[in-house]
């Protein structure tokens, strides 16, 4: 380990293992005094950063990462945190960047903060990689996609999966359809985007697969080995279908990122649910007729932690403990 760097290797060490630890980042014995905490229970990193008497506790200017006042070691420090934990692998790049300056430049707290957060503002105009949720959603629908070419064909399951294009449901044959979600949570909560995702279309059954996701360490695979592996069955097994599978986890917004180290395993089994007056959602009958066209961007958070998976499901996917990552 290098001064005022912690490498992610060790950071997934501890996550995956649910165990805190710290690395202290300034030399022995120099002020300020920074170190680099992985907070008890494994579920959140943090820098901590000595603060001087006479300074003030710097704001953050971005909703999603908190600076507050702790006393450690009867020290005052402040401790910079955020508030997603899906977050915490990119989170861990700034955590980094803004120690090098406190630790390397001899910059105060708050404007190796505001270096930072500025630089990344002006370097990425967008983001790196997939934002980490539609990352994790990836490898759920790619889950899905196997299943189904199992027990159907290639030729049908690619034909089947509408996830990338955003459609209401990710996949759709002519007997059900299917919405897949995805989530980090250690409970099973989910977005829903619209009053259409969980509403069935016409007369086909919709089905709601619930998919719990949490970091893997050496055991887990990134998205990066899950898109590959896919690729080689699909190579092997339908290649008239490999330029069409390209264009689809294209369009669902992977590229072949060589820093994709953030690994992935199954927390739970995942959990299949036919949608019916058991899940609650909301959809347009929620909403008066004379309103509906004035409502939009509706998005919900739904927890079906707890709810009994619903017997009779599709052949192609009445296994899923058989689901795994690819």
């Amino acid at each position: 380990m290098t001064e005022g760097y912690v490498p992610w290797a060790s950071v997934e060490y501890y996550l995956s293992r649910g165990q805190g630890t710290a690395y202290r980042l300034s030399p022995p014995s120099a002020h300020p005094e920074v170190s680099y905490v992985i907070e008890d229970g494994g579920r959140e990193i943090s820098l901590y950063v000595e603060l001087d008497p006479r300074r003030t506790l710097p704001t953050s200017p971005l909703p999603l990462i908190r600076i507050d006042q702790i006393a450690e070691r009867g020290i005052r420090m402040a401790r910079v945190r955020v508030g997603r934990p899906e977050l915490l692998r990119d989170f861990h790049d700034l955590l980094n960047a803004i120690a090098e300056r406190i630790v390397k430049h001899e910059h105060t707290l708050d404007r190796a903060f505001r270096e930072t957060v500025r630089a990344w503002s002006e370097l990425l105009e967008r983001p790196r990689v997939m934002h980490p949720e539609r990352r994790v959603g990836l490898m759920g629908e790619l889950m899905a996609l196997v299943s189904i070419a199992r027990t159907h064909d290639w030729h049908t399951a690619m034909g089947a999966w509408r996830g990338p294009d955003r459609e209401e449901h990710d996949f759709g044959l002519p007997e059900w359809d299917l919405e897949v979600k995805t989530t980090v949570s250690e409970r099973r909560r989910h977005t829903v985007h619209g009053l259409d995702q969980l509403t069935p279309t016409g007369t086909r059954p919709l089905w709601l697969l619930s998919i719990q996701m949490t970091r893997g360490g050496a055991e887990g695979r990134t998205l990066n080995d899950s898109v590959n592996a896919v690729r080689n069955i699909v190579a092997n097994e339908a290649p008239a279908e490999l330029e069409r599978y390209d264009d689809r986890v294209s369009t669902g917004g992977w590229v072949d990122f060589p820093q994709d180290d953030e690994r992935w395993r199954l927390r739970s089994t995942p959990l299949l649910l036919l949608v019916d007056e058991a899940v609650p959602r909301l959809d347009a009958s929620a909403i008066p007729p004379e309103g509906l066209g004035r409502v939009s961007n509706v998005s919900y958070a739904l927890d079906v932690t707890g709810l009994k998976a619903s017997p009779d499901a599709p052949p192609a996917l009445c296994e899923p403990s058989a689901l795994h990552l690819p």
